[in-house]
């Protein structure tokens, strides 16, 4: 238990960042399920639609240090890759 007066504040500061950021990181997840299930249902249309709203998400989550930038560049170039298969498919 934290028993200095910094200490209890760090406490409490932890407590609202993780709020905020389980939220955003969620927001993150949804998106990019949105992606995947357009993906899945065959709609290309959809797909590029969903991941041109879910990609300034992703950066948006990485900028903010809730991800990491790379995780969230690969995550938007493979998904990209999945659609631009699509079409071939």
């Amino acid at each position: 238990m934290a028993n200095t007066k910094s200490a209890k504040k760090a406490v409490r500061q932890t407590i609202r960042r993780t709020a905020v950021n389980k939220t955003r990181r969620t927001e993150m997840r949804g998106s990019v399920r949105k992606v995947e299930e357009a993906i899945a249902s065959g709609d290309k249309e959809a797909a590029q639609t969903a991941l041109k709203e879910a990609e300034p998400v992703m950066a948006r989550t990485a900028q903010q240090g809730i991800q990491h930038r790379r995780t969230a560049s690969r995550k938007v170039s493979r998904l990209s890759k999945r659609i631009s298969a699509m079409a071939t498919a």
